[in-house]
């Protein structure tokens, strides 16, 4: 089991490539309750060096990350939430993209769709990365080729979304009886190519075949709208590779060196929010 200590990565690209061809990313998410935390996760996909990434939002919240940022494209839903209705116009609309990310704002009131959605674009063969709303209702046997990015409640969400629970003492254990347990209790996940950031002081990352611990970050990082940065990173590095474990493992070296170095050059302690992130990504990527 690696740990800590990959070197930061900027993926490569030809000199001669062209718009698009250096990885383009969809984010679903967002309703009328919650327009942040899809904008946070495209924009931080577009920082990680994809080249297009578009939101598909119910209207309002599209229009409203619209005005947060001209770099973003949205494709706007009928609606204030995502809803089935929306379903064959999502899928159709995933195949054109090479990584998806589902659940930032979602806000579900069907959810059914969820597990809708992940089939139909796990047909697809489209990388998913699920997070907040979504993984909270997912379905493990509607993923395939996915990395699920839960804190320690979505975890347990994601279990008794499943039929399955923790053991009392699953907290306490080393990371070595986690990544252990995990492997055992979740071998029906992990075989179907699915990838588990789980998220905490040290974060866990789990395939079937390897594991690898990413030390750092620190208690600011609870503030609202990181795991939305955390996930755009993974499914910008995903875009560009195609490598789910890699881009899991390098997601989450990387957002915990960012918060260091916030808290670090900061003048308000654990007041840096979660657009700071934004920023420090171009300066990790040229650290790299």
């Amino acid at each position: 089991m690696r740990k800590q200590g990959r070197p930061v990565w900027n993926p490569e690209r030809r000199k001669d490539s062209h718009k698009g061809q250096n990885g383009t990313v969809l984010v679903i998410g967002g309703s009328k309750d919650y327009v942040g935390a899809p904008a946070l996760a495209a924009l931080s996909a577009l920082r990680a060096g994809c080249d297009i990434v578009k939101v598909a939002a119910p209207e309002k919240a599209a229009w409203a990350i619209n005005r947060l940022s001209p770099d973003l494209i949205t494709i706007k839903l009928d609606g204030d939430y995502v809803a089935r209705k929306h379903l064959k116009q999502l899928v159709a609309l995933s195949r054109k993209f090479d990584a998806v990310v589902i659940g930032p704002g979602m806000t579900l009131l069907d959810h059914k769709i969820v597990n809708q959605l992940l089939v139909g674009i796990s047909r697809s063969k489209v990388p998913i990365v699920v997070d907040a709303d979504a993984l909270k209702v997912a379905k493990i046997s509607s993923l395939k080729q996915a990395i699920i990015t839960p804190h320690h409640k979505e975890f347990e969400l994601f279990l008794a979304a499943n039929r399955k629970c923790l053991p009392r003492d699953f907290w306490t254990l080393p990371d070595a009886g986690k990544v252990f347990w995990i492997r055992k209790s979740l071998s029906g996940f992990v075989s179907r190519g699915n990838v588990i950031l789980l998220k905490g002081a040290s974060d866990i990352i789990v395939s079937k075949e390897r594991a690898f611990i990413s030390k750092g970050g620190n208690a600011g990082m609870t503030v609202g709208g990181t795991g939305d940065i955390l996930a755009g990173l993974c499914a910008g590095y995903l875009a560009q590779t195609r490598h789910l474990f890699e881009s899991a493992a390098m997601a989450s070296h990387n957002c915990k060196k960012i918060g260091d170095s916030l808290l670090k050059r900061s003048n308000f302690g654990f007041g840096f929010i979660a657009s700071d992130f934004l920023r420090e990504i171009k300066r990790l990527r040229r650290s790299g």
